[in-house]
């Protein structure tokens, strides 16, 4: 077996090349993560997912545990086989999807008690059984349990909420189970305000994990909030540790983070935008709703080596949404991945050559170009 780890490859100022080596392989860093939050990333096979240069993927404790069953997934040989996900996976403890999706929750010191929002039925998680749910999905990496605070928040709420996460943190790391290859990540709370993130991270770093994360952020404080705040946390964060900005983000926010010292990301963007008939290019968001596309013979984005860029047109891909087929949804979704793996490849690249910021230069002017003009 191999022990989970981190290893640094290579830096440009803040940003970080690594490889984190897990119980089902390796993630190169800077890495985006797909979101599989039910077992499956929407639209997609899991070999398609992997042939965008994916080496990760999300799992949901809040979901998994509600439908089909932790136990089940269990008895049935655990995620990765229940998926067909043959690479490492990560889980969100649940805590966010609670706080959004739970119908009548109340929370408590010990844990919340929630109704399922499929059909009311009542459900309670704790640090304890959330670490145990994870255990039973077999993910590499589990996520400590605590409250996303929500934003806006005074600094009284976010103290509160954050000091609640730390108690739930410290119970997390009680309750984990540790087996070689396998990793626990604290997560980072205190809103907007520079104080709680300092001491959010000291108290977690006492407590000691296999990463960190920084969560609450992508929550509606903005671009400019998110990395002012980074600019604060990610300092304070190991640095032979990996670390993780959930829920995030547009490439932009992306590009941006690992400028500011963040090696992990996920976000449900290029797979729900794909859903809706947006696509990520290098110049900016296409809509391929839009009329201007109808008699467009020319790729999606030139030189993509996803399929949607490959074999199909902008004009066959308007055709596919417009005629609601499910084709359509499916190609964009692959393109989006797609979209997000070049990127951090690049990324990637550009930090083991010293050109990160010549790469962050380039890549916002072309977004700022906007879409090829029209025929």
């Amino acid at each position: 077996m191999t022990e989970f780890s981190f290893e640094l490859l290579a830096t440009d100022g803040a940003a970080r090349r690594g490889r984190v080596q897990t119980a089902h392989g390796p993630i190169d860093t800077p890495a985006f993560m797909p979101v599989g939050t039910a077992g499956t990333v929407k639209a997609m096979l899991p070999a398609s997912v992997a042939a965008t240069g994916a080496q990760i993927v999300l799992g949901n404790t809040y979901h998994l545990m509600l439908r089909p069953g932790a136990e089940r997934v269990a008895r049935l040989g655990g995620l990765h086989k229940f998926m067909n996900w043959p690479g490492p996976i990560l889980t969100d403890s649940g805590g966010f999807q609670v706080m959004s999706l739970a119908k009548l929750r109340k929370m408590d010191a010990d844990g919340v008690t929630f109704q399922s929002h499929h059909d009311g039925s009542k459900h309670r998680l704790t640090p304890e059984s959330s670490m145990e749910i994870q255990r039973l999905l077999d993910a590499d990496i589990t996520m400590a349990f605590d409250e996303c605070t929500p934003f806006p928040a005074t600094h009284e709420q976010a103290e509160e909420s954050m000091r609640l996460s730390m108690r739930w943190a410290r119970r997390s790391k009680e309750a984990f189970v540790a087996r070689e290859g396998y990793g626990l990540f604290g997560i980072v709370q205190g809103g907007v305000y520079p104080d709680l993130r300092a001491e959010s991270a000291k108290a977690l770093l006492e407590i000691g994990f296999e990463g960190y994360a920084v969560g609450g952020l992508a929550v509606g404080e903005g671009q400019d909030a998110m990395f002012a705040t980074l600019d604060v946390t990610t300092p304070l964060l190991p640095a032979d540790k990996p670390r993780y900005l959930m829920g995030v983000g547009r490439p932009s926010d992306i590009i941006g983070a690992v400028g500011r010292g963040i090696d992990m990301f996920d976000c449900v963007m290029p797979t729900r935008s794909g859903r809706t008939a947006q696509a990520f290019t290098r110049r900016g968001t296409v809509n391929l709703r839009n009329a201007r596309h109808q008699d467009d013979p020319r790729p999606l984005e030139e030189g993509c080596p996803c399929p949607a860029c490959r074999d199909h047109s902008r004009a066959y891909l308007h055709h596919l949404i417009r005629s609601e087929e499910i084709l359509g949804p499916m190609l964009l979704t692959w393109h989006n991945i797609q979209a997000y793996q070049t990127l951090t490849a690049g990324l990637r690249a550009a930090i083991a050559e010293g050109r990160f910021a010549q790469f962050a230069a380039e890549a916002a002017a072309l977004e700022e170009m906007g879409d090829i003009p029209p025929l």
